[in-house]
């Protein structure tokens, strides 16, 4: 069974940059070079420093 965890999305990986836009909100994966969303995960997942901690507090 694969454990999962509940903060793994773009919104909290460190490449994960969030620009406002006339259109409106442009969310961006500068490791992977494209347009994503805040919620969508993938494998390459390397969180913030405060998301790293508040991992470590619940476990």
């Amino acid at each position: 069974m694969i454990k999962r965890n509940r903060y793994h999305a773009c919104a909290t990986c460190i490449n994960f940059v969030a620009t406002k836009k006339d259109q409106g909100m442009l969310y961006y994966c500068k490791r992977l070079g494209y347009e994503t969303k805040s919620d969508y995960v993938f494998n390459c997942w390397e969180p913030k420093p405060n998301v790293v901690k508040l991992i470590n507090k619940n476990e």
